[in-house]
């Protein structure tokens, strides 16, 4: 995860002269994009940070070495739901939030609840039901 943290950490550094230079653009009046990619720049470290933490912990993958093979890297990456219909319903709370915010505030409570329920949803899914584990 060496690569990566460094992509993302670089980020961080060609983020920050980029507002720089949107600012001076844009004589400074226009805030919201300076903003923008300042947080851009933020989020670009943050993830950095994780990953070059993450990679002190879990250690060189075979994807680090120049000298590693591809079966090395074979076998299971993770657990997925490809059945899962929560994700769905947590896109459409989400999108109704960001609709909410345009329309009126009062939908993003409705938006609120949907995702509260998608959460509880999909982090309890395998706990009952066909599929618990």
């Amino acid at each position: 995860m060496k690569i990566e943290s460094k992509l993302f950490g670089w980020g961080t550094f060609f983020f920050v002269p980029v507002a720089i230079v949107y600012g001076f653009m844009t004589n400074w009046t226009e805030w919201v994009g300076t903003l923008a990619i300042l947080l851009l720049a933020g989020l670009s470290a943050m993830i950095g940070f994780y990953l070059a933490f993450t990679a002190r912990r879990v250690g060189m993958r075979p994807e680090d070495r120049l000298d590693a093979e591809i079966h090395e890297g074979a076998g299971e990456q993770g657990h997925f739901s490809p059945w899962s219909w929560w994700p769905l319903v947590l896109g459409l709370a989400c999108a109704t939030g960001f609709a909410g915010m345009a329309i009126g505030f009062w939908v993003v409570y409705i938006a609120g609840g949907m995702a509260i329920v998608a959460l509880v949803g999909w982090v309890y899914e395998y706990s009952r039901g066909d599929h618990a584990h």
